[in-house]
């Protein structure tokens, strides 16, 4: 029999492993061809985004490379390396290993043996995550359009399926440094469609097991009616959504308050509120900063930046930073430890900085006397608009400082 005859033979049997579900995995060895630096390939089955393929790893003397090919294009791409070069083969499936080899003296041998492993590996690309909110029977994610009726995120959905992951995770982590039991009431100012809303009220009663109400603040009265057809639909009994604008909501027995890409001074609007309920937990993630832009645009005080914020987008993102950084100085004044985070980086998120208040005790600073460390923040913020020739920041004139 001629080697390509063997070779054929050789694919035949992966062909059927793969239709029968029993393929393990290959390996070629005793390369003996051309590439410099080649020295094994090895071979395992993979799902990327829903569709079969065969992972190929190319193994050289200093580094390795994988590339993924349809099945079909996998099996002809073994097939000719094993014309060209390698001198063993081995097929291991759950019911036998398949080994195809040639020896010293050219003589071609192939055999089947018992099999050496019985188990069928994980078919993911990467190691699945292990995700807060996961994807399933949950008619919520299927009436967002983020997964099909069997439970499956789409494809054009993924991206938001990550963030909305990517939310629980940074919130969930913000939670366990409150006392346990705190989160009885949650507002998600500015909720749009409720995405990370309907996600938030899933992690706290299904994770957390937290008897909590949470209530989307929204302007827009379809989306209100949407979320809240959804809620109903999802026997979310705790999860409302209110139509309405944020000056608007009362907020007075919030413990956590939420405002993701509210734009310009509505986020201050929203840190207001937070304050004066003496919320424990404040996360917004500001858009917009026009406000104290407008303001170094028109004063054009003179600095050690001007050189920079002479450029239009050097100036938005100072007019940021600014903006920002004044709000957790405000944050601060009234008992909250304050962090900077990164929220996520992608096409639905395209503001991707978290400001984040987390109260140090019960007691409000809301009217109280002002103690020396709040003095010496007003200083700070007193000094901060002065570098760049701003008359006030909207927050601080909310709060009469």
């Amino acid at each position: 029999m001629e080697v390509s005859e063997y070779i054929e033979q050789f694919a035949i049997k992966i062909n059927e492993s793969l239709k029968m579900q029993t393929f393990v995995k290959i390996s070629l060895g005793n390369y003996r061809g051309n590439e410099e630096g080649l020295k094994q390939i090895l071979v395992r089955r993979v799902i990327i985004k829903r569709d079969d393929k065969l992972a190929l790893t190319f193994r050289y003397k200093t580094r390795d490379i994988v590339k993924n090919f349809a099945l079909d294009e996998g099996i002809q791409m073994i097939s000719d390396y094993l014309d060209n070069g390698f001198k063993i083969a081995t097929l291991i499936t759950t019911q036998n290993d398949h080994i195809l080899e040639e020896l010293i003296n050219k003589k071609i041998v192939f055999r089947t043996i018992e099999s050496s492993n019985k188990k069928l590996p994980e078919l993911s690309h990467d190691k699945e995550k292990e995700r807060l909110i996961k994807p399933g029977s949950k008619a919520y994610l299927n009436a967002l359009k983020i997964t099909d009726t069997e439970g499956k995120v789409y494809k054009n959905a993924q991206d938001k399926f990550r963030q909305i992951n990517h939310y629980i995770e940074i919130l969930s982590s913000l939670i366990k440094e409150l006392p346990e039991g705190t989160i009885s009431k949650v507002a998600d100012m500015g909720s749009g469609k409720g995405y990370l809303t309907f996600a938030l009220y899933d992690y706290l009663h299904s994770v957390l097991k937290l008897d909590s109400e949470v209530i989307g603040v929204e302007y827009r009265k379809d989306m209100v009616d949407l979320c809240n057809r959804v809620a109903s639909e999802s026997s979310f009994e705790k999860l409302k959504f209110a139509e309405g604008s944020i000056q608007d909501f009362d907020a007075n027995d919030v413990n956590l308050l939420i405002a993701l890409h509210a734009c310009d001074t509505a986020t201050d609007d929203a840190i207001f509120k937070g304050i004066k309920a003496n919320a424990e937990l404040i996360v917004v993630a500001p858009c917009c900063h026009k406000q104290i832009r407008r303001e170094i645009e028109q004063n054009k005080v003179k600095n050690d930046v001007s050189f920079l914020t002479k450029y239009g987008i050097f100036l938005e993102r100072q007019a940021e930073m600014v903006t920002d950084g004044i709000r957790a100085l405000i944050l601060e004044y009234f008992g909250y430890k304050t962090k900077v985070l990164e929220f996520i980086s992608d096409a639905h998120t395209p503001k991707n900085v978290l400001v984040v208040g987390i109260k140090k005790n019960q007691k409000s600073l809301v009217g109280s006397p002002i103690n020396e460390t709040q003095k010496e923040i007003l200083q700070k913020i007193k000094d901060s608009k002065a570098y760049f020739g701003i008359q006030y920041h909207h927050l601080e004139r909310l709060l009469g400082l």
